[in-house]
């Protein structure tokens, strides 16, 4: 290690779960243990024999779990309005095309933002990221998709920013101007992804609001070759793409988002071996999302066992939305991975850390506990990790440190 600043933080006499592949204990543990840490980023990881004596910066921990920080790496924060009474309506028998020919669905959703101000959708959204970092959450994404035109759009990713400026997290925006058909283009959707192409995508990347680009590959949303050519129009201009695929049918979106490097392919219900292999070949992340699994009470599960044989990394977000997953936690998220798509306790830490991390293209800096990492972890009044995923109604948050300080 190398040699300590006066100012240089340890965080003594912890067990951590670092995370990291490198150690060989379940979760990377390792017992009896100190981070270092330099401004924002981790010096060192080492035993509590090597903590250096007589240093002045040191936190005592007294023996709690500490965790990197959590990731949420799919998420659709801002929105105007709810859906509640929507949902009544479809558990009161009401189909979902009736629905929608009432002006519900996502249509109302884009309503509902377009007419709120920017406070207005600030205020609604910070409360439900004040859920997500309680749990524990210190990096998440925040898609568009709800404007639909350029004004909404970049209102929702300045909003976005506005959340990043105001609170101890990272936020990575989404652009997702892909994410339906406007009611004003129902009838020519070409010609709004024309507008999306041409005008929204590269005036909001000039103004540096987003990260990457998604789509809604699906029967409901685009077609493939409609993908395509969003992939290629953000391609063009240096963007990462990442894609909203198999969620409801096989559209080979999968394999499409891995032909352009994707950084990850979400949902993936529907995925089959071919996706499979393609995503292994790019080194797509898969994202599963269970909350909307279980709010759409779907029945085909993905493909957890085909990812697992071809080493693929799996994240697991809230996927947090008005219409088919408003849970803000990623805690309960971990346990319905865990119930309904089989991931063993260690795979889900695994998938709103590291590879959580991956999905967001931060791999080699966030979701572990590793010198040269940023100095994002969480100390938690527990003795194992699979607490909070065996329990997620019980949150045993200790103290979150964000880019080295306690928040």
């Amino acid at each position: 290690m190398q040699q300590l600043h006066p100012d240089d933080l340890i965080w003594r006499n912890a067990r951590l779960a670092t995370m990291d592949p490198a150690h060989t204990a379940p979760y990377g543990m390792a017992e009896s243990s100190a981070i270092v840490v330099r401004g924002q980023t981790i010096l060192a990881v080492l035993p509590e024999s090597d903590v250096p004596a007589g240093h002045s910066k040191v936190v005592d921990l007294q023996g709690r779990l500490v965790t990197p920080g959590l990731i949420d790496c799919h998420t659709h924060l801002i929105f105007g309005g709810n859906r509640a009474a929507e949902w009544e309506q479809r558990l009161n028998g009401v189909s979902y095309q009736a629905i929608s020919a009432q002006g519900g669905g996502i249509n109302a959703t884009v309503t509902a933002t377009r007419s709120s101000s920017p406070d207005t959708l600030q205020e609604l959204a910070q409360r439900r990221l004040q859920r997500l970092m309680n749990e524990g959450v210190t990096t998440i994404e925040i898609k568009s998709g709800y404007g639909l035109n350029a004004d909404a759009e970049e209102k929702m990713l300045q909003v976005a920013r506005q959340l990043a400026r105001n609170n101890p997290v990272e936020i990575s925006p989404t652009l997702l101007s892909a994410h339906a058909v406007p009611a004003e283009y129902r009838h020519d959707p070409d010609a709004y992804l024309t507008l999306v192409c041409e005008q929204i995508m590269p005036a909001l990347w000039q103004k540096g609001l987003f990260d990457a680009v998604d789509v809604f590959c699906e029967n409901v949303g685009f077609t493939p070759s409609q993908t395509e050519r969003v992939f290629q129009a953000a391609t063009a201009l240096g963007i990462p793409v990442k894609g909203h695929v198999e969620q409801l049918s096989n559209l080979g979106g999968a394999a499409l988002v891995s032909r352009f490097k994707g950084l990850s392919a979400d949902h993936i219900e529907y995925l089959d071996e071919a996706g499979v292999q393609a995503m292994a070949q790019s080194g797509t992340v898969a994202v599963l999302l269970p909350g909307a699994f279980y709010f759409l009470q779907e029945r085909q599960r993905p493909p957890v066992e085909q990812l697992r044989k071809q080493g693929i990394p799996i994240a697991v977000a809230t996927d947090y939305n008005p219409g088919t997953s408003p849970f803000a936690s990623l805690h309960l998220a971990m346990n319905m991975a865990c119930v309904q798509f089989g991931l063993t306790p260690e795979e889900a830490w695994a998938g709103v850390t590291r590879h959580a991390a991956q999905a967001l293209g931060r791999g080699a800096t966030h979701g572990q506990l590793k010198a040269g990492y940023v100095a994002d972890f969480i100390v938690w009044d527990a003795h194992h990790p699979v607490e909070m995923v065996y329990e997620p109604g019980r949150n045993p948050l200790y103290q979150r440190i964000f880019r080295g300080e306690a928040v």
